[in-house]
């Protein structure tokens, strides 16, 4: 229960790392802003579920990141209950595989738009708490491509990279706050977004070159982020920890 009577904000938590989010923070007692950008049955059912097991108050927002309008209307649901917000994780994304020469305009700017733009917009919006309250801690997820620069990444890597960057620059504007920034940068990981943008021949080199030999569980990436969340890492801010099994 490291997160007990805790506030946390998670994005894209209806599948893959996000939804292991959620339900790693859940069993650790903090209630959540569950975000998502479309409603679903069985996301719903699974909150419900969460819930009953955990004891945890979750509420899902339903809103698209990349609508600044719809992004303003989360917000508002969010900050109007009025409750300290403590911890975020801004954890949804898009990936994109193209080689370079093939990249278009359009795609490099939905990477910008979707893993950049819209994540430091939100961010700015609950820091705002953050920094009324003098505490807090945001976790940016990142991505090992940032760090390795894969091939056919590069407009991927190049907005993870950014997100990165900001990272680095927003624990030092927040830290006399107390408020904390650090960003994950996870390796290869069992969701579906990898299975769909990773090729078989990619999928066994990689995991050839990382010292465990096998691919990351999103609930291993969550476990980071509950250090990150928690008072564990009470003194660390401005990190890019990799959960990438060696690579």
């Amino acid at each position: 229960m490291l997160l007990k009577s805790r506030t946390a904000i998670v994005t894209g938590c209806n599948r893959g790392i996000g939804k292991a989010v959620l339900e790693t923070l859940a069993h650790n007692g903090a209630d959540i802003w569950a975000c998502a950008r479309q409603p679903s049955d069985d996301f719903l059912a699974f909150i419900e579920d969460l819930k009953r097991a955990t004891g945890s108050a979750i509420e899902p927002v339903f809103f698209d990141l990349a609508d600044s309008a719809a992004v303003k209307e989360g917000v508002k649901a969010i900050t109007g209950a009025k409750k300290p917000i403590d911890i975020l994780v801004n954890n949804a994304g898009a990936i994109h595989t193209s080689p370079f020469m093939m990249l278009t305009e359009a795609k490099m700017r939905e990477m910008f738009e979707v893993n950049f733009f819209s994540q430091m917009i939100f961010t700015q919006y609950i820091a705002r708490t953050m920094v009324r309250q003098r505490k807090g801690s945001i976790i940016n997820i990142s991505s090992s491509a940032a760090i390795e620069g894969n091939e056919g990444r590069a407009a991927y890597a190049a907005a993870k990279s950014a997100l990165i960057t900001a990272s680095k620059v927003m624990s030092r504007e927040l830290g006399p706050a107390n408020v904390r920034v650090n960003a994950i940068a996870p390796g290869l990981t069992q969701t579906d977004m990898m299975t769909g943008s990773t090729s078989a021949d990619a999928l066994t080199s990689t995991v050839e070159r990382t010292a465990m030999r096998r691919v990351g569980k999103p609930e291993e990436i969550a476990g980071a982020v509950l250090f990150l969340a928690s008072d564990l890492s009470s003194y660390v801010t401005g990190q890019v920890l990799r959960v990438d099994g060696g690579m």
